[in-house]
């Protein structure tokens, strides 16, 4: 998942999960996720993030960041390969950076991913 080419960088990506593909949000994330088309198929799952300035300033920003790679690169062995996925982060989020427990932020991921129905439950 560290690669480059498993990320979303262009906005054409972004725009097109968006629109034409389906959502789901909990709490603290929102879940947008599309099939991705036959020529981009890989099969390997892509990922996008949106952190906004809401969250708090660049530093706090780019650690939502990486806790939200880290916790998507636990699940996406279970997850369908060829979907394209943007995780946006709300400012309840911050909530979680806080708390000692360190599977907090993971179990936000693995909780979205399961409402949205590509996770099988209490795995």
């Amino acid at each position: 998942m560290a690669a480059k080419r498993s990320r979303l960088s262009r906005s054409s990506d972004f725009q097109r999960v968006y629109r034409q593909g389906s959502s789901t949000a909990s709490r603290f994330l929102v879940l947008h996720y599309f099939k991705q088309p036959v020529a981009a198929v890989g099969g390997e799952p892509r990922l996008g993030l949106s952190v906004s300035k809401k969250l708090g300033g660049a530093v706090v920003r780019n650690r939502v960041k990486r806790l939200l790679r880290e916790a998507f690169r636990e699940c996406v062995t279970r997850l369908p390969g060829d979907y394209d996925y943007v995780l946006i982060a709300r400012p309840q989020l911050t909530d979680l950076l806080d708390n000692p427990d360190k599977g907090a932020v993971p179990a936000a991921v693995r909780d979205v991913c399961e409402r949205a129905g590509l996770l099988e439950k209490g795995l």
